[in-house]
């Protein structure tokens, strides 16, 4: 029994052209893993999977947007953020210990004398039962 490959007589597979072999050999950067879409309407747009979160980064803005998904594949309301680059200075610089006023607060000498004119005034306002 002779074998038939389907293929005529003489046929010879397309060859690619360099620049094609080339191109089709590049090897492709792998992915950040950060997915961009533009604006608010892109955010809302972009489809997620049931129970799940996607970061969105916004291309036009400094936002960035947290879309969420329930069970049922609806998605719940769109988180958006703005965000700003946090400077060293501020964040780690210490802060400014509170002076405390000592005008404002009294001591437990002058507490227990005002409590004692308070009491010896009360006790000469009371009745007394004859």
């Amino acid at each position: 029994m002779a074998y038939n490959s389907y293929f005529p007589t003489g046929y010879q597979p397309y060859q690619y052209p360099q620049q094609q072999q080339q191109y089709a050999q590049q090897q492709y950067p792998q992915q950040s893993g950060l997915v961009w879409v533009q604006g608010e309407a892109g955010a809302k747009s972009y489809l997620v999977a049931p129970n799940t979160s996607v970061l969105l980064m916004d291309s036009e803005a400094q936002k960035f947007y947290i879309k969420t998904t329930d069970a049922s594949g609806m998605p719940l309301p769109l988180r958006v953020f703005s965000y700003a680059e946090a400077s060293n200075t501020a964040q780690n610089a210490p802060k400014a210990v509170e002076t405390i006023n000592p005008s404002v607060y009294v001591t437990k000498r002058e507490f227990d004398a005002f409590k004692a004119q308070i009491e010896a005034s009360l006790r000469q306002e009371e009745p007394k039962d004859e």
